[in-house]
Formats: structure tokens, C-alpha cells, sequence
């Protein structure tokens, strides 16, 4: 999912490059508000997709002892950045340009090279969100595509897929109030256009906020596989009951599970049976006895180790993601 991720934001930093240059262009022959806030949109974006790009090589660092857990976290760290930035850059100053093209009118000059500019843009800012799709669809394998965007995607290429979506939703938006700016001589329509763009850039960045700081702050695993692993824990024989179960997500890959269980005494004792009648023969005393109580204290301990050993790696199999275990005897 990483690499997927990292080619999608390499694509995305790229293509929005290159249409910051045009659409730049494109504002300084037309004198368009509209496509002002499209330059400052893809600014935002660029911008943003760098910040993504650091989360990705900083999050992506192995393990070490100042940091025994990983790095993870440090793409939601970049990733919230991302959409505060977002949400100043790309919808505080293109709301604001927009309301003041409202307030003191423009002519627009150029609009045939504005559109035009705008539709290559449209042809890049799809290329880029097609790649993302499917990177996110293949990273879905099979679950619903919506719910897992929202819930276990990584938030690197969640941003890049709600950014292009909302860039070519904004190219559209810009396109309108061009051709009705220039159908009705007023270029109110285009400053309203530009206020659109801005508000849904606000939007999805209030979205990415959120998301990200539920990340960061370490969220349950999703329920049904907090079920499932519950189940897998009260299947052992020597599991009575499971006590507490404790989740977190620690990244997009990367999931910890604490679990209290209060293990079967007899179904442990039934294991060391055969040992119970083989030193039963050899007890003649108290020291004899104690020497045994001290080989079957050893017996229930490596026993019950096997037994913890079993079920984690039961558990990793099933959830690859369920990296750091940690079960302990009520």
C-alpha cells in the first residue's frame, strides 16, 4: 500500500506542476478570478502533495529503540499538515479573492485561452485521480470502497483522491462561471465561482482534519476484526474467558492488541498428565515433592507459553496487520 501510495503522490506532485504553470498563465491573460483560485488551488495541492510525499519517506522508517513501535504515525503527523494547509491556503485566500472580484468587478480579457488551459488541466488533474482509484480499490481488496476510504485507507492517497476529485469538481466550477460570465457580460459569476471552489476546498480539508486527528490520537481497530480476534482468543481449550480486549491503530499498517485472559487451569493440567503419573511414581518424600512441584511449575509456565505462542500466531496469520501483541493471564 505504500508504494501504491508513494506513486500516486509522485503523479499527483507532477501533474500539479505543470498546471500551476498554465493556469497561471491562464490568469494572467484572462484576468479571471475563477481561474486565479484554480492557480491557487493547484498551488495548495502541489504544496500539499509535497507534505504528503515527507510523511510517506519519514513514516515509511524502520523501527528502533527510540521508537520500537515505528514511524507510522508520521504520515497523519504530514497528512494533517496537508490539510491545514488546505483549508488557509486553498480556501481562506480563493473565498477571499472571490468576494473581493464580487465587490470590485473586473472585465475578463482572454477567455478562449482560460478555457482552454482549463481543459488540458481537466485531462491531468483525471489521469492523476484515475491512478489514485485504482491504487485505493486494489488496497480495498474487495471490501466496500467507500467505507474503507473512509475508515482503513491510508490518509496519503484518501487526500490525493479528494484533492483531484475536488480539483476537477473546481475546473468545472471555474469553466461555468467563465462561459456565464461571458454569455451574460457580468463577472459576478465568475467571483461566485471562485467562492465555490474555495468552500468545497474548505470542506474536504475540514474532512482530512478529522480524519487525521482521529488517526493520531489512535482509534479502536475496526469492530469486525475486533470481533474476529475475540473469537479466535475464547476458541483455545485453554482459554476460559476473555477478560478485557484492548485495540489501537497505530498506522494505516500497523495495528496493536492487548487482551487479558483467564486461562483453563484444568486444561493445562490435562496437557501435563502423562508427566502428573510418570513423577507420581518417584514422590517418597517432602523433598521429593518439592523437587516435583518445582519441574511442574516450570511444566505449567513453558505450557502456558506454547499456548500464548499458538494464539498469536493464529492471530498475525489471520491479521497480518496485528503486529504488536501483547496477551496476558488474568
Amino acid at each position: 500500500m505504500h508504494e501504491g501510495s508513494k506513486r500516486a503522490v509522485a503523479a499527483a506532485i507532477a501533474g500539479n506542476s505543470a498546471i500551476t504553470v498554465a493556469k497561471f498563465v491562464g490568469f494572467l491573460l484572462s484576468g479571471s478570478a475563477g481561474m486565479l483560485s484554480e492557480t491557487l488551488h493547484s498551488v495548495a495541492d502541489t504544496m500539499n502533495q509535497v507534505l504528503l510525499m515527507i510523511g510517506i519517506v519519514r513514516g515509511s522508517r524502520k523501527p528502533d529503540p527510540a521508537f520500537p513501535f515505528g514511524y507510522g504515525a508520521e504520515r497523519h503527523v504530514w497528512a494533517l499538515l496537508s490539510a491545514v494547509g488546505i483549508f488557509f491556503l486553498g480556501c481562506g485566500v480563493t473565498v477571499y479573492h472571490g468576494i473581493h472580484t464580487l465587490l470590485h468587478p473586473k472585465p475578463l480579457e482572454e477567455i478562449g485561452i482560460a478555457l482552454a488551459i482549463l481543459a488540458v488541466s481537466f485531462l491531468l488533474e483525471g489521469a492523476v485521480l484515475v491512478l489514485t482509484y485504482r491504487t485505493l480499490r486494489t488496497a480495498a481488496a474487495g471490501r466496500p470502497f467507500w467505507t474503507f476510504v473512509r475508515e482503513q485507507a491510508d490518509p496519503t492517497a484518501v487526500a490525493v483522491l479528494l484533492e483531484d476529485s475536488a480539483a476537477c469538481l473546481g475546473i468545472v466550477l471555474a469553466v461555468s462561471g467563465l462561459l456565464l460570465s461571458r454569455a451574460t457580460g457580468d463577472p459576478a459569476w465568475d467571483a461566485i465561482a471562485s467562492i465555490l471552489i474555495g468552500l468545497l476546498l474548505g470542506a474536504i480539508a475540514i474532512w482530512l482534519i478529522r480524519r487525521n486527528h482521529t488517526l493520531l490520537v489512535g482509534p479502536a481497530i475496526p469492530g469486525e476484526a475486533r470481533e474476529r480476534i475475540r473469537r479466535t482468543l475464547a476458541s483455545h481449550p485453554a482459554v476460559e474467558r476473555v477478560v478485557r480486549l484492548r485495540t489501537r491503530t497505530l498506522d494505516t499498517e500497523t495495528w496493536g492488541v492487548t487482551a487479558e485472559l483467564d486461562f483453563s487451569g484444568e486444561a493445562i493440567a490435562a496437557r501435563l498428565e502423562p508427566m502428573l503419573r510418570e513423577e507420581w511414581e518417584r514422590i517418597g518424600g517432602w523433598d521429593d515433592f518439592r523437587a516435583f512441584a518445582a519441574r511442574y511449575a516450570d511444566a505449567v509456565l513453558d505450557e502456558l507459553g506454547d499456548e500464548v505462542d499458538a494464539i498469536e500466531q493464529e492471530i498475525r496469520t489471520a491479521f497480518p496487520r496485528a503486529r504488536y501483541l501483547d496477551l496476558e493471564a488474568d
